[in-house]
């Protein structure tokens, strides 16, 4: 195939000293991807794709945002057009990608698992189609190979309480290499004003065996769930909500919004605020008491487009960055379970740049040190893991607190042809360090640096997630 990425060795890697950090400390290091949504019935089963709108274009809403800016029409996107024609449509648009993240990555991919170094464009499209779908039947290209491919070490999924962890419990008793955990993630339990909170309650207590009538029910049926995913190989949770609640509630106050809720009637924010800050409460004080880290994604203003999420469903591309007020919560939140010694490893992942600051100081306030890191700035997410905004995450954590416990970078995709994102953080971090290096901000001592390097990329979060 014709030669023309511009992916190459020294790729985002500006000097001498990136280069050698690059390569002597990062690239090698194997993977922890600690956050993501891969569906491991695939991994289970090994899938071979049939082709590589399969594996590269269903459930992308990055890649699917910028198709609908080009005016594709959504038969090409979500629509009932054909796996090729999707490709096409993709391929057609990639060249007005420029800038955006979407180039870089949409190219490293092509070439770590393809080996493919020509430009994706509409010219392209049919020579790069058909041999990646020649290339994805081989037995090293299925789900588990590309997995090996990257040098994945441990990935965690993500799943509801009510899922039963069936694949899970298969690749625990296969010979599969890579280990493959998952996090709880109960964030239906805790969103009580949904309209389908009734129907959730029920499908949670079967599960749990437990009737659902009262809110001390409720815990009950969640304390076994978290039982039932440690007893199978969990350690972390993960909740997605816009901010963190924090309201004065008694006991009797949550368990009448409980009844009252159970009953169909209407609650009130207030109510509802009360409620989220009790429950999370509770999950949180649990996640101490089995050794579990927790994960806050915070800061995202989701389902803006009410006539598209009613035709396409949520997690389909019509969501931003909100610009919820974030501190005094979180600061609250976090100092309720500080003060019973009860506050867990928390990551507090944000999604709005302009509170960058707010979350790097934040962590500091409840680094006791007990562990090292015990808090963390978790890295940039969704409209933030490009560039800029993995270069802003850590020059704000390096600003205010110690970039050196950085546990460093996750997928928290739906792709398996997505850990090239890994490389591409790690190659923007040794351009950062290597910069300060050429400019005297740093020393010339690669020994020094390059340790840091190395922690971030792996042995901080090998450490932290004690995998």
């Amino acid at each position: 195939m014709k030669k023309d990425t511009f992916i190459t060795d020294n790729f985002l890697l500006q000097n001498t000293y990136a280069e050698r950090l690059y390569r002597q400390y990062a690239e090698k290091q194997p993977i922890i991807d600690y956050h993501n949504h891969l569906p491991p019935k695939d991994i289970a089963e090994d899938r071979n794709f049939e082709n590589i709108t399969q594996v590269w274009l269903a459930g992308d809403h990055y890649k699917w945002r910028a198709m609908r800016t080009m005016g594709v029409d959504e038969k090409y996107i979500t629509g009932n057009a054909s796996d090729k024609e999707k490709f096409m449509a993709w391929a057609k648009t990639v060249p007005h990608t420029l800038r955006n993240p979407l180039y870089h990555w949409t190219h490293l991919e092509l070439k770590r698992y393809f080996g493919i170094d020509e430009l994706l464009n509409e010219e392209s499209a049919e020579r790069i189609y058909e041999e990646v779908n020649k290339q994805l039947q081989l037995p090293e290209n299925s789900c588990r190979g590309l997995l090996k491919k990257m040098n994945v070490e441990t990935l965690c999924t993500t799943e509801d309480p009510t899922d039963t962890l069936e694949y899970h419990k298969k690749l625990a008793d296969s010979d599969f290499s890579i280990r493959v955990s998952t996090a709880f993630r109960p964030d239906k339990s805790i969103f009580i004003e949904s309209e389908t909170y009734n129907n959730y309650l029920e499908q949670l207590g079967k599960v749990a065996n437990v009737s659902i009538n009262s809110y001390d029910d409720l815990k009950k049926a969640l304390r076994s769930r978290i039982e039932y995913f440690h007893a199978n190989g969990c350690r972390l949770c993960d909740h997605g909500l816009n901010y963190i609640s924090f309201e004065d509630y008694s006991a009797d106050e949550i368990n009448e919004i409980f009844k009252k809720k159970i009953v169909g009637k209407n609650l009130t924010d207030l109510e509802a605020e009360k409620f989220h800050t009790a429950i999370l409460l509770y999950l949180s004080e649990t996640y101490h008491e089995f050794g579990w880290v927790q994960q806050f994604h915070l800061g995202a203003l989701r389902n803006n487009n009410k006539r598209m999420l009613k035709e396409l469903g949520p997690d389909t591309g019509w969501d931003s960055i909100a610009d919820y007020s974030q501190a005094e919560n979180l600061s609250s939140f976090l100092d309720a379970l500080d003060g019973k010694d009860k506050l867990t490893k928390t990551i507090l992942y944000n999604l709005n740049p302009a509170d960058n600051e707010i979350f790097a100081s934040m962590i500091g306030n409840f680094n006791d040190g007990s562990i090292k890191g015990k808090v963390q700035f978790g890295s940039g997410w969704w409209f933030l893991d490009q560039k800029d905004g993995i270069i802003k995450q850590l020059n704000a954590l390096s600003n205010m607190g110690l970039v050196s416990c950085f546990i460093g970078m996750l997928t928290d995709s739906r792709s398996f042809l997505s850990y090239p994102r890994h490389e591409y953080f790690r190659r923007v971090l040794c351009n950062l360090f290597g910069e300060e290096i050429e400019k005297g901000e740093l020393p010339e001592d690669l020994e020094l640096v390059g340790k840091t390097i190395a922690d971030i990329s792996y042995h901080n979060a090998k450490e932290y997630f004690d995998f």
